[in-house]
């Protein structure tokens, strides 16, 4: 047997798998395409996460595009968090074109205009399902996190939750937060310290100068009510197929605290509410997080920690994440030894340090007999990839670079008017575009506050009439001489001689 039909023997094998997968791509040997021979991904470890990474411009959208298409056919719900504003074309159907056609027939497919049920949602003013979460969801610990809070800062917040939570003053949005900070050191300082120790006015200056931090880059629009419910996220139509869930991030990226504020709310309340599944047939939902250098470029060491756990547990609630970069160096090593999907688009070597980063990169992947991983990676085009999976039982598929098929949607992104409609038509939008101000911990302050003032002005008020009074007695009090010449006894006596020496 020769050194092709050894590599196609072992392909075959290796991508054999037994229940429901998505087939990506064909497979390459030297310069040709194995017609016929299918690199597929099975369902059922989708859960175990992956990463999607290359060069600009080779092609790592495209292959999101073609993932998210593929897991929404087969009924599992997607989460996409378009950083660039390029995937809202999912909802369209695709464009016709010869190359489209020349490279499905390579790959030994037939090819299908469609579009993918998708709702689109966002951070800020963009049209879109807004999405929020109140303080009181984040809870004391995340919270702490992403403030990037010392450990007395962190008693602070844990304390400052615990008198709302004593209290029954909800924490729905940053203006109740720093409200009961500036209480805690100002207004209701001395009850305070009675129930719940001395704050620092150091330490809470210093939260509230990370909270107006994380105020200037959107967060305010964030906290609040109407709170998203993830149940939303796992919608699928009446035909059974999964809705494609894209959050626009666009107007953001500059904003990276914003984006791993939403990312990890996002994952915790993911996490608590789906139920322990363990390994399902097919994901619970999967989530892409494209450009994910953004997050742990700017990530403290305890919101890499956090991300981290997250990544390790939030499998068997049958959730699968997808990290999306340029260099899989951009993923710290503790999260990347998570991902057991690899798709590895073309890397450009044109210095010494982006050499030695390739050689870096070709140690993530399993050894081939077939390939020199980091001469393939440079040598990759445009749509074609390194592939390994895992399989059924959890082993590493065989590395084998791939033409990737290409998306059945449109390439390019909707136009203002398309991305209108859309959004008009979503049964979300009408539930979550109402802003809802019940009261929260800052009106109940502010009463208390206003309240107590007014008992202030009161007492004071009450203090000034005494004290009026008191002068008032005073001065109605008869000098002894006075008093007699101004009796009545004294005016009756002067009186009568005064009649005497008239007669």
């Amino acid at each position: 047997m020769d050194q092709k039909s050894d590599f196609l023997h072992q392909i075959d094998q290796g991508y054999n798998f037994k229940g429901d997968s998505l087939v990506v791509g064909a497979p390459i040997f030297g310069n040709e395409v194995m017609t016929g021979h299918h690199i597929s991904i099975p369902l059922e470890t989708m859960n175990r996460h992956g990463l999607i990474s290359g060069a600009t411009g080779t092609g790592k959208t495209k292959s999101l595009q073609v993932l998210a298409e593929g897991l929404s056919q087969k009924g599992v719900p997607v989460l996409l968090m378009d950083l660039k504003g390029d995937l809202s074309g999912l909802a369209a159907a695709g464009n016709p074109h010869p190359k489209i056609d020349e490279r499905q027939e390579k790959i030994g497919l037939t090819w299908e205009s469609r579009s993918f049920p998708v709702e689109l949602m966002s951070l800020s003013e963009q049209e879109g399902v807004r999405l929020r979460a109140t303080v009181s969801e984040f809870g004391p610990i995340l919270l702490s996190r992403i403030l990037d809070l010392n450990d007395t800062q962190q008693g602070i917040v844990a304390v400052i939750f615990k008198y709302c939570d004593d209290h029954k003053m909800p924490l729905l949005d940053l203006n109740d937060f720093k409200k009961i900070l500036r209480y805690a050191t100002e207004e209701g300082k001395e009850a305070f310290e009675q129930a719940y120790g001395r704050v620092s006015t150091a330490s809470t200056g210093a939260i509230l100068r990370k909270i107006i931090e994380l105020e200037q880059q959107g967060a305010d629009r964030f906290f609040g009510e109407r709170s998203f419910e993830v149940k939303d996220l796992v919608r699928k139509t009446p035909e059974g197929e999964g809705y494609i869930n894209i959050i626009r991030l666009d107007d953001i990226q500059d904003r990276p605290k914003l984006f791993s504020t939403f990312m990890l709310s996002l994952l915790a309340e993911v996490y608590n509410t789906f139920p322990e599944l363990g390994d399902p047939d097919k994901p619970e939902l999967v989530l892409f997080i494209d450009e994910a250098h953004l997050i742990f470029d700017q990530a403290s060491e305890a919101l890499l920690d956090q991300l981290e756990s997250m990544v390790k547990l939030i499998r068997s609630k049958g959730i699968g994440l997808f990290f999306i970069t340029q260099d899989p160096t951009d993923i710290p090593e503790s999260v990347l030894s998570q991902l057991g999907l690899k798709v590895q688009h073309a890397l450009r070597a044109f210095t010494a340090k982006d050499r030695k980063k390739i050689k870096m990169t070709a140690q993530n992947y399993p050894l081939s007999d077939f390939y020199d991983t980091a001469e393939v990676l440079t040598n990759l085009g445009i749509g074609e990839a390194l592939v390994t999976a895992l399989d059924e039982k959890g082993r590493p598929t065989p590395l084998s670079a791939t033409m990737m098929r290409a998306p059945q949607s449109r390439m390019d992104i909707l136009s203002a008017k398309e991305i209108e409609q859309v959004h008009r038509s979503s049964v979300l939008t009408s539930k979550y575009e109402e802003d809802i101000d019940r009261e929260s911990a800052y009106e109940i302050l502010s009463r208390k506050i206003e309240e107590a003032r007014e008992d202030e002005q009161m007492e004071q008020a009450k203090k000034e009439r005494e004290k009026l009074s008191g002068r008032t007695r005073r001065s109605t009090r008869q000098n002894p001489v006075l008093k007699v010449l101004t009796s009545a006894a004294f005016i009756r006596g002067v009186m009568g001689i005064l009649n005497k020496a008239m007669r």
